[in-house]
């Protein structure tokens, strides 16, 4: 078998018709840079008020971004990306500009009134936050300064029509898509297209109000405190995990809620308040850590809604496996103790 230099790929010359190709004479692929997309003349803005704690965007966040190129029509709009602070993956979530409020801590009558001014300014032709506890506050006080309605909870979008639960979700309420609306989480897909060429567009100074607000700061929280239901990370243990005392110091050491699966629970090794899945808590979490669980039915009904999935298990056909976006074939306790020692605790 020999490999034939042709354009513009190469072949095999299973025959040998072509004698032996001299490797070292075949020039190595050129790479090619990602392609990104540039709107350089936008036919109008759309706004997308994100709330990316530590300047990176939250799922909520990218949905809202995506249900912006939805509202895009023919691809003409630029999204500009509204959050606290810099905002590191905005091209990549379908941002073409984003703009930095400059917020400090919880200062929601500040930021409403910097987002009604720069909407005066900018003039977009639509505004989207997130439904959340932050970003639906942020969402009325920013339609009672500019003295527009607001469209919630939105569902299903497009450019000429807008969706939203009523009557305690008993019927749906449609509209033509007004300029101010929030987005209901896990209802609208992220953008998935090619990325965009995001620039910084600099925003326009506003007079911090006089409030009688102080904020307090971030209060921190026992991660083994958090209800499942609300936790960020969880790590949660399986069949395959004997050692709980060292699974619990893992999970302190990550910061990470714990969880186990329903067969740990029937076991006694961890309370049934720990258990995920269908029969116990359904997760919204961020990542969830599966160390020995080989994945049933309920069990990954229970981790749907969870967007990054890590399982640690010693059989590559579990279940798991196929449910996770980084697998690790190995002994749960091998990797504990590598966890451990990589965080500097004893194992």
């Amino acid at each position: 078998m020999a490999t034939v230099a042709t354009t513009p790929r190469l072949r095999i010359d299973w025959a040998h018709r072509g004698g032996v190709t001299d490797h070292s004479a075949v020039a190595p692929p050129t790479e090619i840079a990602p392609r990104a997309i540039t709107i350089a003349e936008p036919a109008f803005l759309l706004f997308v008020v994100a709330e990316a704690p530590g300047g990176v965007l939250t799922r909520h966040d990218r949905q809202a971004i995506g249900a912006a190129r939805l509202l895009d029509g023919g691809g003409a709009a630029a999204v500009v990306v509204l959050a606290a602070g810099p905002v590191s993956d905005a091209g990549a979530a379908g941002a073409d500009l984003t703009m930095t409020l400059e917020i400090e801590g919880y200062e929601p009558e500040f930021a409403a009134a910097k987002i009604a001014t720069l909407v005066r300014l900018h003039a977009p032709r639509h505004v989207l936050f997130v439904e959340s506890e932050d970003g639906g506050d942020l969402a009325r006080r920013v339609a009672s300064l500019l003295d527009e309605p607001l469209f919630d909870r939105v569902e299903s979008l497009s450019a000429r029509l807008a969706v939203r639960p009523a009557a305690a979700g008993r019927v749906e309420w449609h509209a033509l898509p007004p300029r101010l609306i929030s987005i209901a989480p896990d209802m609208i897909a992220p953008y998935h297209g090619l990325p965009h060429a995001s620039s910084e567009l600099v925003a326009s100074e506003v007079t911090r109000p006089e409030t009688g607000l102080a904020d307090a700061g971030v209060v921190s929280a026992d991660a083994a405190d958090i209800p499942l239901d609300q936790a960020g990370l969880v790590l949660a243990a399986g069949n395959g995990v004997v050692d709980f005392p060292m699974f619990l110091r893992l999970a302190r050491a990550l910061g990470a809620t714990p969880g186990a699966s329903r067969v740990a629970c029937d076991a006694g090794h961890l309370p049934r308040a720990m258990q995920v899945g269908a029969s116990g808590t359904l997760l919204n979490a961020n990542c969830y850590i599966a160390l020995g669980i080989s994945g049933a039915p309920q069990h990954l009904q229970g981790i749907g809604s969870v967007e990054h999935v890590v399982a640690v298990n010693t059989d590559l056909h579990a279940a798991i496996i196929a449910r996770a976006e980084l697998a690790i074939i190995a002994d749960a306790h091998a990797v504990m103790r590598a966890l451990l020692a990589r965080l500097g605790q004893s194992p």
